[in-house]
């Protein structure tokens, strides 16, 4: 699991800007998780009302971190932590819907490998012409000649 921070944690976990600091996301983001029914636990809190996180609450947001940095939806994060939350007995279910996700994930890796394409050979058409000593005779269109 990726860990952004190795301070030990105490069983009495750490505050919400700790948690922060220890996932690389805003308080907000924090926040917003838990409004959003992201979080597979309800996160702990204190006497006075404040968030205390423990370890498996960050290990989770790094994973949902992880999961929203690959364009998954927040919905579909939210179902995936629904059935978490369940426990046994969905894995299946899980398994469909990360294999989608993958799916999309390496599509959209596709189009980007495409794409990156086109650009180093743009690049290599450039490097080549200004060695060449002939890069003014690249392409510029003249819209004034549009009629």
């Amino acid at each position: 699991m990726l860990e952004v921070n190795r301070q030990p944690m105490t069983d009495a976990g750490v505050t919400i800007a700790e948690a922060a600091r220890r996932t690389g996301v805003s308080v907000h983001t924090l926040r917003y998780y838990e409004r959003a029914g992201l979080v597979v636990a309800p996160v702990d809190r204190t006497a006075t009302g404040r968030r205390r996180y423990h370890r498996l609450d960050l290990d989770w947001i790094k994973i949902c971190t992880r999961l929203r940095a690959t364009g998954m939806p927040i919905r579909t994060i939210r179902r995936y932590a629904e059935l978490v939350s369940a426990g046994r007995g969905n894995e299946q279910e899980r398994l469909a819907l990360l294999e989608a996700h993958r799916a999309d994930v390496s599509a959209r890796l596709a189009e980007i490998q495409d794409n990156l394409k086109l650009i180093d050979h743009k690049i290599d058409v450039y490097r080549g012409r200004l060695e060449a000593g002939d890069a003014d005779r690249l392409w510029a269109p003249d819209r004034r000649d549009d009629g």
